[in-house]
C-alpha cells in the first residue's frame, strides 16, 4: 500500500494538483492503509465487503463525520482510477460503493445547499465590516467569484486598477486567468492599498497581508468572511446545516448566480469562472475578453458600498 500510495501522490504532482491538496490525500490513504492492514485485506483485492467495512470503521471506530467519509472516498476513487490507468486493476471498485452508500457526496446531504444571499444582504455584510482589508477581501471575492486560494496568491502586480482586471496565478482547476471588477471594488481596493503601504514593513509583493505582515492565510480569509456574515445574521457557526453557514466559497456562488440572474450569457460566466470546457462546440467558440468585460459591467450587482 505504501509504495502504491507514494506512486499515486507523485502522479498527482505530475498532473499539476495543488500542493495544498496532497497532505489531505496522504492522510486519507494512510487511514485506508491502516484499515486494510488491521483487517487482512489487500489493496488490489479490495471488494465491496472491504469497502463497506471501511465505511463502518470510519463511523464506529474513528468517529469521523459523514462529510469526511465522503472526502476520503473521493481520494480513494482517484487512487483506484490511477491503478486502473497503470494497468494494476481492470475496474475501479470504489465507484459502485460511492453511488450506493455515499449519494450525499454530490448534494451535500439531505438536499442541503450552500447559502445564497441577496444583493441587499451582501451590501449589509460588507458595510458592517469596518476593517478596510477585510472589506476589500469580501468585495473582491463577491465581485470576481475567485476562489479563496486564488485570492491568497494574488500580488499587487496582478491587479490592474486602470483596466479593472485581475490576472490570477495559474492553477490546475482554472482554464482562464483573467477576471474583472467594477468601480465599487476598485474604490475599496485603492483604499486598502493606501493602508497596505503603511503596514508592509517586510516589503512583500502580496496583495493582502495578515496582522503580522505576512501573506494573508486561508484562515484569515475565512474569518474575514464568516465574522462579517455572523454580524448580520447570515452565519451560524454552531449549526450543522450547510445552509446556515456563509463561507468564502459562498461568494463564488453569489457571483455566479447573480450574474446569470442579471442576464449575462452562460458561456461568459463560464469563461470568468475558469471552468473546463465540457462541450465540443465550445472549443470553436472564441470569446473576446472585451465582450465579457462589457457584459460583466452590465450585470454585476451594484452594492452601494
Amino acid at each position: 500500500m505504501d509504495q502504491l500510495s507514494k506512486a499515486f501522490l507523485q502522479d498527482c504532482e505530475v498532473r499539476g494538483m495543488s500542493p495544498r491538496s496532497l497532505p489531505g490525500y496522504k492522510s486519507a490513504l494512510k487511514m485506508y492503509g491502516q484499515y486494510l492492514d488491521s483487517n487482512g485485506f489487500e489493496v488490489l483485492q479490495a471488494d465491496r465487503k472491504a469497502l463497506r467495512g471501511f465505511i463502518e470503521y470510519m463511523r464506529a471506530e474513528r468517529q469521523v463525520s459523514q462529510r469526511t467519509i465522503e472526502l476520503v472516498f473521493s481520494v480513494m476513487s482517484s487512487f483506484y482510477d490511477y491503478l486502473v490507468f497503470e494497468g494494476q486493476l481492470a475496474v475501479n471498485p470504489v465507484l459502485p460503493i460511492r453511488k450506493r452508500y455515499l449519494r450525499r457526496y454530490k448534494d451535500n446531504g439531505d438536499g442541503q445547499e450552500r447559502q445564497l444571499i441577496s444583493i441587499e444582504e451582501m451590501t449589509r455584510m460588507i458595510n458592517s465590516t469596518l476593517e478596510v482589508r477585510d472589506k476589500a477581501v469580501i468585495t473582491l471575492l463577491a465581485k470576481t467569484g475567485i476562489r479563496r486560494h486564488e485570492l491568497i496568491e494574488l500580488d499587487v502586480a496582478d491587479v490592474d486598477l486602470i483596466e479593472n482586471r485581475v490576472r490570477l496565478k495559474p492553477t490546475a482547476k482554472r482554464t482562464n486567468r483573467t477576471v474583472f471588477f467594477d468601480d465599487e471594488c476598485s474604490f475599496i481596493l485603492r483604499r486598502w492599498l493606501r493602508v497596505r503601504e503603511g503596514v508592509n514593513k517586510r516589503k512583500l509583493p502580496a496583495l493582502f497581508l495578515s496582522t503580522w505582515g505576512n501573506r494573508i492565510s486561508r484562515n484569515d480569509v475565512y474569518l474575514a468572511v464568516t465574522k462579517a456574515a455572523e454580524r448580520v445574521g447570515l452565519h451560524n457557526a454552531s449549526s450543522k446545516r450547510l445552509e446556515d453557514h456563509f463561507s468564502p466559497h459562498c461568494c463564488r456562488h453569489w457571483n455566479t448566480t447573480h450574474l446569470l440572474r442579471a442576464g449575462m450569457k452562460r458561456e461568459y460566466v463560464q469563461w470568468l469562472r475558469g471552468d473546463a470546457i465540457k462541450e465540443a462546440v465550445d472549443i470553436y467558440f472564441h470569446i473576446d475578453p472585451k465582450d465579457v468585460q462589457e457584459a460583466y459591467l452590465a450585470c454585476i450587482p451594484q452594492l452601494g458600498i
